[in-house]
């Protein structure tokens, strides 16, 4: 069962569920777009409308409301609210739920399914700048656990992200904050005799 729940002092600025499964081919597919992935995380702080996001991410209004209606076709955006500006009707679009999920089962028969994209390639880019200008804080740490801790840690960061996500957007700096866990060929040391 999904959970809607909207803090008054947290964003956004609407209801929505808290966690929803994507269940479909075509849902993967549309959040594996970085430009669809990018208007979900600006999403996160309020509604906004086709102009607003197209001013923010510079790219035209139309292919920004290409992106919008791909991702509200597969159950990712809905409309939050209209308002009339002069003879057209305006829409807020917002989206369904906090987090996403992929809940799909692979199937060697459907090559439907689309590979993620890899966050940290983006976190690299975005980051350049801020490690050219000091401000960039990471750890990166390696350790020899079974993978059912890695599922369990996992659990934590999961938390831990929508901790930051639910912050009050208050300050004029966009802060990214990338984590993650993943299988290494770091070397470890041969078993102590």
């Amino acid at each position: 069962m999904l959970v809607c729940s909207v803090m008054a002092d947290n964003p956004p600025d609407y209801e929505l569920a808290d966690r929803i499964a994507l269940t479909r081919p075509a849902q993967v597919k549309a959040i594996s777009h970085p430009l669809r992935t990018t208007i979900l995380q600006l999403l996160h702080e309020r509604a906004a409308t086709v102009t607003e996001l197209a001013v923010a991410v510079e790219r035209p209004k139309s292919t920004v409301a290409h992106h919008v209606d791909v991702l509200t076709r597969n159950g990712l955006l809905q409309v939050v609210r209209t308002r009339k500006v002069r003879a057209i009707e305006e829409r807020f679009y917002g989206r369904t739920a906090r987090m996403f999920y992929v809940a799909v089962e692979p199937s060697t028969a459907s090559k439907d399914l689309p590979g993620d994209f890899n966050d940290f390639e983006v976190a690299a880019r975005e980051s350049v700048k801020a490690f050219e200008q000091g401000k960039l804080w990471g750890f990166i740490r390696h350790a020899r656990i079974a993978e059912h801790q890695a599922s369990q840690f996992w659990e934590r960061m999961a938390e831990l992200v929508d901790e930051f996500d639910r912050m009050p957007r208050s300050g004029v700096t966009t802060y990214g904050f990338a984590i993650g866990i993943y299988p290494t060929d770091h070397p470890t040391l041969p078993t102590a005799e």
